[in-house]
């Protein structure tokens, strides 16, 4: 019997263990025919000894009988909601609200993450066992859907912590991927089954149902995205840390989540999400901030019903119908080819939206869009409306397949696609009269050179006119070139010279940012410029010092090599400076004296903030992450200092203290 006993075990972890690597992890370690072997011998196993069945036997995900009714259960700890934000003005006074009740003048650590939109759950685990699992609800109790949460694949029914929580509420959202809802759509088409609106609607539907084979039968996830009542909470210092523990149990969450700081951080993150929305697996309706340090969150408590330490920043999610009567193919500021419909005219949120971006021609053939189809479209806070679906049920004989141009549609230069890229772009760079347009364009932005008074419709004309042909032709403008275009008079005219002349003096990392070299956002050009003394010294950079700098990786490093090795853009950065634009290097690199030091932070400093010491290891050439590897080679301890100092202790990373920081800084 003993030996039974030790066979169904190992095969019970053996078949959790693949069953997280697929429906979790989407990284099968061995072919469906050797899982169901697994599956098959277990089932043997556990039918001659039914008295050894496991609790987290993935047998007992199925079999389970229909319910009568819902049950309410109370939440351990009240499973609030969020308040919104949709502005970056809404952004700074929910930071100003923080800082005040904190009494902190410095950036606020969050941890960002995208907004899933599904059903939110409630999993409690009782000494590591998954005890039940309840919906929101009205935010202290919820409904009981433990029946249909146990036919989840990717939740563990047990925690594989060696040591877990006494108890723990693990809160996250149950979805439906686009690609399996699109396939369950099909499915059910094929089958003259109900055809869901949405994902977020066909996985409500399947946990609000009594019958719980409905759930099984639909390909319904889960993530993880943060935790309620918890046992072992004071064992933790931050947010971050207790979510990789829950990550390490087994649990999935979301890869995009981050720590970032300070609106200027969170704002950073909610571009970036937004930017790659149509290429996550799941809906998103927004991203989540919320402050990372639990002793913040305790002071900071709740209001209603929401707490005040985390904020919804929302997208709009409005969708209207309309229908594609053309394709435009359009020329961005780095080449890139991007499919444009031309839509008729429609309202969204009070705005009369007649164009739509197609993005690449994979979405076109992923959303299986023609020229004359139905669509969907929403604004979701793009500047061009994208399209969502299209509406199968009024597809007619008309359309037309859409065919992606040869040749660029503004120049006639080749187009190429490089491997593992979704773009097609042009390859004719300063001779695209459309690249030339972009790249100006996003040179006189607000964040750029921030250019006042310069807008795209004179920017149109001083090209038209052939007046300026490049970034360094603005600023030997005059006036008399100025009077002479459309609604330019001398008032204006001078208004301009003198904006041109105020942008003049500009911070480093916004001079490289408003380059426009490819994949180099905000971010990464604030990243440059701490890691650069001078503009010569990134341009003389190579490709090992680049992937040295945190956060640059060999395709953002390729693509700055790749700027700086063509002449005319070294032609154009040289008569930048000569026509009297001066860089300000306000965050030099003061030494190497910390190259190749990687440094954790943790607990309460005393003599300095956690910003401050950040900027000192940095300036000095280190490296500051935000968890402990092997590759950390000092973890500072503050006051406080939560579980890192015992990973650390455990790997064999030195653990220093404050004041020995200090002296490593001073002797250095």
């Amino acid at each position: 019997m003993k030996e039974v006993k030790l066979e169904i075990k190992k095969l019970v972890d053996q078949i959790n263990f693949h069953n997280h690597q697929y429906h979790g992890l989407d990284n099968p370690q061995i072919s469906d025919e050797t899982f169901d072997q697994l599956i098959r011998e277990l089932l043997r196993l556990e039918h001659d000894y039914p008295e050894l069945i496991q609790t987290d036997s993935p047998t007992q995900r199925v079999g389970s009988r229909p319910i009568d009714r819902f049950t309410q259960t109370e939440h351990l700890k009240p499973m609030l909601s969020l308040d919104n934000v949709f502005t970056i003005d809404e952004l700074y006074s929910f930071e100003k609200r923080v800082k005040d009740k904190l009494d902190l003048s410095e950036d606020i650590e969050f941890i960002a993450e995208p907004k899933l939109d599904g059903v939110a759950v409630n999993l409690v685990y009782e000494s590591g066992n998954l005890k039940y699992a309840t919906t929101r609800g009205d935010g202290q109790t919820g409904e009981d859907v433990t029946h249909n949460v146990i036919t989840i694949k990717s939740i563990p029914l047990k925690l594989n912590n060696y040591k877990p929580p006494t108890i723990i509420e693990i809160r996250g959202e149950i979805i439906i991927t686009k690609k399996d809802f699109e396939l369950m759509n099909k499915k059910n088409a094929e089958e003259d089954e109900k055809i869901f609106a949405n994902p977020r609607n066909a996985a409500a539907g399947s946990i609000r149902q009594l019958d719980p084979s409905i759930a099984q039968g639909r390909p319904l996830k889960f993530f993880a995205h943060g935790f309620g009542f918890f046992s072992n909470e004071d064992d933790y210092s931050s947010y971050h840390d207790v979510m990789e523990m829950i990550k390490k149990s087994g649990v999935i969450t979301t890869q995009e989540s981050a720590l970032v700081s300070g609106v200027i951080g969170c704002m950073t993150y909610y571009e970036m999400i937004n930017s790659k929305r149509d290429s996550l697996e799941y809906e998103i309706d927004g991203v989540v901030y919320k402050v990372n340090n639990l002793s913040h969150q305790t002071n900071l408590g709740f209001i209603s019903k929401a707490p005040r330490w985390a904020i919804a920043h929302k997208y709009s999610s409005l969708k209207v119908e309309s229908r594609i009567i053309d394709i435009d193919f359009q020329v961005g500021r780095t080449g890139a080819i991007t499919p444009v419909a031309k839509l008729e005219p429609t309202n969204i949120s009070g705005v009369i939206v007649s164009n739509a971006t197609l993005h690449n021609m994979d979405e076109i053939k992923r959303k299986d869009i023609h020229c004359g189809d139905y669509v969907f479209v929403r604004r979701a806070g793009d500047v061009i409306p994208e399209i969502v679906s299209v509406n199968l049920n009024k597809r007619s004989d008309q359309i037309k397949k859409i065919i992606f141009p040869k040749y660029c549609p503004s120049c006639g230069g080749n187009i190429i696609r490089k491997k593992g890229e979704s773009a097609s772009k042009c390859t004719d760079g300063y001779n695209c009269p459309d690249q030339i347009k972009e790249g100006l364009k996003h040179f006189v932005s607000r964040k750029a050179f921030d250019i006042e008074g310069l807008g795209v419709k004179i920017i149109d004309q001083l090209l038209e006119e052939k007046i300026i042909r490049n970034s360094a032709d603005l600023f030997s403008l005059n006036k008399s070139e100025l009077v002479c275009l459309d609604r330019m008079g001398e008032k204006s005219s001078q208004n301009l010279i003198e904006s041109i002349e105020n942008s003049k003096m500009i911070v480093f990392d916004r001079f490289i940012y408003a380059q426009g070299i490819n994949d180099v956002g905000i971010a990464t050009s604030k990243s440059l410029s701490n890691s650069y003394e001078s503009l010569d010294d990134l341009i003389n950079t190579d490709l090992d010092a680049l992937l040295e700098i945190h956060d640059i990786g060999p395709i953002v490093a390729e693509s700055i090599l790749d700027y700086f090795k063509e002449k005319i853009n070294i032609k154009i950065l040289r008569r930048l400076l000569e026509s009297g634009v001066v860089i300000e290097y306000i965050q030099p690199v003061a030494s190497q004296t910390l190259k190749n030091k990687i440094f954790v932070l943790t607990g309460t400093l005393s003599s300095m903030t956690r910003s401050e010491a950040q900027s000192i290891i940095e300036v000095n050439g280190g490296k500051i992450t935000s968890s402990v590897s092997k590759n950390t080679t000092y973890l500072v301890a503050g006051d406080n200092p939560g579980s890192k100092v015992t990973k650390a202790s455990d790997i064999g990373v030195k653990i220093i203290t404050e004041d020995e920081f200090a002296e490593l800084i001073n002797d250095r």
